[in-house]
C-alpha cells in the first residue's frame, strides 16, 4: 500500500517524528531524499539540526556540553559558535570543506546598519534586505563570520573569516544567515552589560 504525502506534509512529519521515523523516511526516499526534502526545509531550528546529526554526533555532544559548561554571558559567543557548527553540518548534508585550490565555499555576509537606519526603512525595504553568502580568494580562516572591510579610501573591499562555518552553496549560506541571524549575532557581538559604567 502506498501513502501519498504532499511535500508540506512530508516535511512536517519528518521534522516532528522520532529518529527511527526520520531514518525510515531517508531509506524510503533513497537518493532522492535531499531533493525531495532539502536541508532548508528540514533544518529550521537548532533542535532540527541536532535531530539531523543525532545526539551522539561529536559536534552535537560538544555543543550540548558547551551550553552547561559555559553559562556565563561572557561566553555567549562560544556557545553560539558551537551551535552554529551543528547547524552548518546539518545543512551541508555531509559535505565538508577540504580547503583545496579551486574549491568554492560560501558564508553568510552581513552589512551592519544602525538601528536608526533600519527603523527609517519602509516595510518593503526591510523585506528586501537580504543576506548574501559568498566568498572569494580574499576569504581567510580567521573566525566564524564573513565581514566587509574597506581599504584604500573605500575603493577596495574584501571578505575574511568563517572557514569552519562554510557552506557548500550560496543558497545555504543565505538561508542560514537569515534563519539563524540571532545566533550569528550572539557569536559576533559582545553581550550588552547590565552594569552601568
Amino acid at each position: 500500500m502506498n501513502i501519498d504525502f504532499t511535500q508540506e506534509q512530508l516535511v512536517a512529519f519528518y521534522r516532528s517524528t522520532s529518529a527511527d521515523g526520520r531514518k525510515a523516511v531517508k531509506e524510503a526516499l533513497g537518493e532522492k531524499f535531499s531533493e525531495i526534502l532539502p536541508a532548508t526545509e528540514r533544518v529550521k531550528t537548532y533542535e532540527d539540526a541536532v535531530n539531523e546529526l543525532g545526539e551522539d554526533n561529536p559536534i552535537v555532544v560538544a555543543a550540548s556540553t558547551a551550553s552547561w559548561r559555559f553559562p556565563e554571558a561572557v561566553n555567549k559567543d562560544l556557545v553560539a559558535y558551537m551551535k552554529m557548527r551543528v547547524i552548518v553540518a546539518a545543512l551541508n548534508d555531509g559535505w565538508e570543506p577540504q580547503f583545496v585550490p579551486g574549491e568554492q565555499r560560501w558564508y553568510p555576509w552581513y552589512e551592519l546598519i544602525s538601528k536608526e537606519d533600519y527603523e527609517a526603512m519602509s516595510e518593503d525595504e526591510k523585506q528586501e534586505r537580504r543576506c548574501v553568502g559568498r566568498s572569494n580568494f580574499d576569504a581567510y580562516a580567521y573566525g566564524g563570520l564573513v565581514f566587509s572591510g574597506a581599504h584604500y579610501a573605500s575603493s577596495v573591499s574584501s571578505a575574511s573569516g568563517g572557514s569552519r562555518l562554510a557552506f557548500k552553496s550560496e543558497e545555504l549560506a543565505e538561508y542560514s544567515g537569515k534563519q539563524f541571524a540571532e545566533l550569528f549575532a550572539d557569536f559576533c557581538f559582545i553581550p550588552k552589560s547590565d552594569e552601568k559604567e
